[in-house]
């Protein structure tokens, strides 16, 4: 029997793999980050208090 096999020893292996997994950790930590964004910009928007609605003195009337 002979000791090559088909698959790359740890020095040949295929760098692809690390850069993809470095890529989608990277994507994921920037779409967490918007997300808890979003989520905090939401929570302020809800805390303010809403002005009341502008009533015009010289409104036309409608029926």
């Amino acid at each position: 029997m002979t000791d090559n096999s088909d698959k790359p020893e740890k020095g040949e292996k295929s760098n692809w793999t690390g850069k993809a997994a470095l890529a989608g950790a990277a994507i994921g930590s920037a779409a967490l980050a918007a997300a808890l964004l979003y989520a905090s910009r939401r929570k302020d928007q809800a805390k303010k208090p809403t002005a009341p609605p502008a009533h015009p003195e010289d409104a036309p009337e409608t029926d």
